[in-house]
């Protein structure tokens, strides 16, 4: 598969890697190749992140980000859903810290072997995160000879469903917005 990716996307993909092992969680997720992608620069994402001022607002972005681990990586709809059954999110997730310790939905501890230390070594990639590099990549099949650049990765985070494209639209990065800069349409002026 990896054959494909320029050298940007296969940075990307190791960079999350390491935003994966520097949380000390279990598995490579979307957030982390979002995490990832904020961090390139000069290259062709970077450029996209820049003109819809996502990468002026990364300490925004992390902190959505934390916030939806936070609440078990539930997305809008699920939070939408659940009030419309008169469930208050906000108030489990309180009540389970309060019971449990903070972040305990997020599962955002690091996990520590039989002698209190930190795991580290290979780090698996989520389904959704897996989902991501598989719509990248369908981005770019039917153009002969065209390479997965750190821009696919950027636009297939775009494209899927859930939280972190909830983040990423709420902080102007949607598939339209992306495109129209991507193929000469310039950047949107970010709001607030």
């Amino acid at each position: 598969m990896f054959e494909r990716f320029t050298r940007n996307a296969r940075d990307v993909v190791k960079g999350a890697v390491v935003h994966c092992e520097r949380a000390g969680h279990d598995s490579v997720e979307e957030a982390h190749l979002l995490l990832s992608l904020l961090d390139r620069e000069g290259s062709r994402a970077s450029f996209v992140l820049a003109a819809l001022g996502a990468k002026g607002r990364r300490d925004s972005i992390a902190a959505a980000l934390d916030e939806v681990r936070r609440r078990g990586g539930m997305s809008r709809a699920d939070v939408d859903a659940l009030a419309g059954l008169g469930i208050d999110l906000g108030e489990i997730v309180s009540r389970v810290e309060q019971a449990h310790g903070a972040g305990a939905l997020s599962d955002a501890r690091p996990r520590r072997g039989l002698l209190g230390v930190v795991r580290s070594g290979h780090r698996p990639f989520t389904p959704e995160a897996k989902d991501v590099l598989v719509r990248a990549l369908r981005i770019v099949t039917g153009e002969r000879g065209r390479q997965l650049g750190d821009e696919h990765l950027l636009l297939a985070l775009t494209l899927g469903r859930g939280a972190v494209a909830d983040v990423l639209a709420d902080h102007g990065v949607t598939e339209g917005s992306v495109r129209r800069v991507l193929h000469g349409g310039g950047g949107e002026a970010m709001a607030g």
